[in-house]
C-alpha cells in the first residue's frame, strides 16, 4: 500500500448522476455477492478434494483455493504494469494484499470463540509463513538496493525475479513433501465426512466456483476505480490501499467460509499460500514491465509494507509454535492484538510519508 501521487488519475470535471452512482454501487453490491456465493462453495469442494485424493488441507489451501483467490492481485498487477503504466499501483496492491491477508488471522481469532486460532491450526502452517518471510524479504531487500540504482539487470528483469520464482517453486515442493509426510494420518480422521460426493463432481464443482470468483475478482479494480471518479475519493486512498482490500476479497470470503466449516487449516493455509502467490504475482509483474526492472521505478515507501508483512508473518509463527491458550478480555490473543498493531501503525505510516 503506497500512498503515491502517481495512484489512478481521477477526472475533476466528471460529475456523476444519480443513476451513474447507483449502478457502481449496485454493481460493487453484485460482484460481492458472486464472491461470497461462489467462495463458500470453493471452500466446501476443495476441503472434498483433499478427502477424496488424500492431500491434507493445508496443502489445498496453499495450492488451490490460494492461487484462486490471488487472481484478482494477477489481473490488477499486468493491467498496472502493461495498460494503465503505474508501477506503484502493482507493487502496492501485492505488498498491501500481503498485509491484509495477515490481519485476516486477527479476524479469524475474534470469530472462532472455542479457543485461540493458533491452538488449532497445524504447524505444519510454519513452513509456508516462513517461507513467505523469505520471499517478502527478499522483495523488500531489493526494492532498497534497486532504488539505490546500483544493481544490474536481466535485460529488463531485475535479478530478484529469477530468484523469487525459484525460491516459490522450491516452497512449493517442500510443502508437498511435507503434507505427503502427514497423508495418513489425515486420511484417517477424514475419509467419512463426504462419503456422497465424487472427487469428479467436486473437481468440476470447483472449478466452476473458481471461475465465478475469478471472474468477480477482475472486475473489481474496475469498479474501485469507477467508483473513486464518482465519488471524488483521493488518488492515492483509491489507487492502492482500496484497491488492495477490494482484490483480497476472495481471501476474506473463502477464509471465513472455511472456519465456518472448522477447516481452520484451509483457512490459515489459504493467508500463508496466497502471500506466497503475491510474491510469485511481483516477479511476473516485473517480466512484464518493459521500462526496466519493477523494483527500480516504484515508491521507497513500498519498504514499510515489505517489513510490515515480515513482521505480521514473524508473529504468526510465534503464535502457531506457542499455541497462546489466553484472551485478552475473552476477545482475541495477545499475538492477534500485535499483530494488529503493525497493521495500523504501517497504515499511518504510508498516509503520512508514502510517496
Amino acid at each position: 500500500m503506497n500512498f503515491g501521487a502517481n495512484a489512478i488519475d481521477l477526472e475533476p470535471h466528471y460529475l456523476p448522476t444519480m443513476l451513474d452512482l447507483a449502478v457502481i454501487w449496485l454493481s460493487l453490491l453484485a460482484c460481492l455477492a458472486v464472491i461470497g456465493v461462489a467462495g463458500v462453495r470453493l471452500s466446501r469442494y476443495g476441503d472434498i478434494i483433499a478427502e477424496k485424493s488424500g492431500l491434507s488441507r493445508g496443502w489445498v489451501g496453499l495450492i488451490l483455493l490460494a492461487t484462486v483467490t490471488s487472481l484478482p492481485e494477477l489481473v490488477t498487477g499486468l493491467s498496472a504494469v502493461t495498460l494503465a503504466r503505474v508501477p506503484d499501483i502493482a507493487v502496492g496492491d501485492i505488498l498491501g494484499s500481503c498485509v491484509f491477508n495477515l490481519l485476516i488471522i486477527v479476524v479469524l481469532d475474534v470469530l472462532y470463540r472455542k479457543e485461540s486460532i493458533y491452538t488449532r491450526a497445524r504447524q505444519g502452517n510454519v513452513l509456508a509463513a516462513g517461507y513467505g518471510i523469505v520471499l517478502i524479504g527478499v522483495g523488500g531487500f531489493n526494492l532498497l538496493l534497486y532504488r539505490a540504482g546500483t544493481m544490474p539487470a536481466i535485460g529488463h528483469v531485475g535479478l530478484y525475479t529469477p530468484v523469487i520464482l525459484l525460491l516459490y517453486l522450491l516452497a512449493m515442493r517442500t510443502l508437498y513433501r511435507y503434507e505427503q509426510a502427514q497423508v495418513s494420518e489425515y486420511v484417517e480422521d477424514r475419509v467419512e465426512l463426504y462419503p456422497h460426493v465424487t472427487l469428479k463432481t467436486a473437481v468440476q464443482g470447483y472449478a466452476m466456483a473458481a471461475a465465478a470468483v475469478a471472474a468477480a475478482g477482475i472486475w473489481l479494480p474496475f469498479i474501485a476505480k469507477d467508483l473513486a471518479e464518482a465519488m471524488a475519493w483521493g488518488q492515492s486512498f483509491v489507487g492502492t490501499l482500496f484497491v488492495a482490500a477490494i482484490t483480497s476479497a476472495p481471501e476474506v470470503v473463502v477464509t471465513l467460509a472455511a472456519l465456518r466449516m472448522g477447516a481452520v487449516d484451509l483457512a490459515i493455509g489459504n493467508l500463508f499460500g496466497s502471500n506466497l502467490f503475491n510474491m510469485a504475482i511481483l516477479a511476473i509483474d516485473d517480466l512484464a514491465y518493459l521500462p526496466g526492472p519493477l523494483l527500480a521505478d516504484v515508491s521507497i515507501s513500498h519498504a514499510a509494507s515489505a517489513f510490515s508483512a515480515m513482521m505480521m508473518s514473524g508473529l504468526a509463527v510465534v503464535g502457531l509454535i506457542l499455541r497462546p491458550a489466553s484472551r485478552v478480555y475473552r476477545t482475541v490473543s495477545w499475538i492477534s492484538l500485535l499483530l494488529l498493531v503493525v497493521y495500523l501503525l504501517n497504515t499511518l505510516f504510508l498516509y503520512l510519508y508514502g510517496l
